[in-house]
């Protein structure tokens, strides 16, 4: 199954799609962002492998030191997403992935592999039970929904840092803390903003725009996270609609 898979590289990046925002125009701009931002982080050993398909089925993961993510450890991969949909779903392809990453973990003396993960399944993080048959144990968790998952091959465990712990805010108002890898993210920030200024709903966007900033959020965090009334509330992308379900709920 080897030869059926291939990574971006500075090489092939202008010529090769990033999977997720395949198909949706109106996301092409975050493709360009993305790209962007994927550039500078190849570099610093980041991996975005993909099926060498027109399909949404790959993995991206980097090493943690440099992963923008609230996370710490020593000499371990972070996953930020590994994801096989469709009809493509039940032929290995997720497991190839993770193995791959595995695999190079282990070539590269790492201690281990880490993921954000959840109780309960939710979109936008990988799937705990999939993770915990390949042997990653909870080593860590953020309030009552949000875990940290690690596979350790030294007895090394990676941890949430402390900051991304307090899961608070000082503002009231609508906060959202985005990054800029996702490519679905500038067209949601679009929506939410439009929605707010038109329903006089006062929102602050805040841009996650470096290693800095990432390794400091005040939550959990894998390219976005949502406060209302100085509480956080999730992780899950906002557009318009879901938002205005939200603000009712709340």
């Amino acid at each position: 199954m080897q030869e059926q898979f291939i990574n971006v590289t500075l090489e092939n990046i202008e010529n090769e799609h990033l999977c997720c925002a395949i198909v949706d125009k109106k996301h092409q701009v975050g493709v360009d962002v993305k790209k962007e931002w994927l550039q500078a982080r190849i570099k610093e050993g980041h991996v975005f492998r993909k099926l060498n398909q027109k399909g949404k089925v790959f993995i991206e993961y980097a090493p943690l030191e440099t992963a923008w993510v609230p996370v710490e450890a020593a000499n371990y991969l972070y996953i930020y997403c590994l994801w096989v949909s469709g009809s493509f779903k039940g032929k290995g392809y997720g497991t190839e992935l993770l193995q791959y990453c595995i695999d190079e973990a282990k070539d590269k003396k790492k201690s281990g592999v880490c993921v954000i993960s959840s109780i309960k399944k939710m979109p936008f993080l990988s799937d705990k039970k999939f993770l915990k048959k390949h042997g990653f144990e909870v080593v860590d968790r953020i309030g009552k929904e949000f875990e940290l998952l690690g596979l350790s091959f030294d007895g090394i465990s990676p941890r949430f840092k402390e900051s991304a712990k307090k899961q608070a805010i000082d503002s009231k108002e609508l906060t959202v803390y985005y990054g800029l890898q996702c490519p679905y993210i500038p067209n949601c920030i679009e929506q939410i903003e439009t929605y707010c200024d038109a329903n006089g709903v006062n929102i602050n966007t805040v841009k996650i725009d470096t290693l800095e900033k990432a390794k400091n959020v005040p939550c959990v965090f894998n390219n976005w996270a949502v406060f209302y009334n100085g509480e956080f509330k999730t992780v899950h992308l906002l557009n318009e609609g879901y938002l205005k379900k939200m603000l009712e709920k709340m």
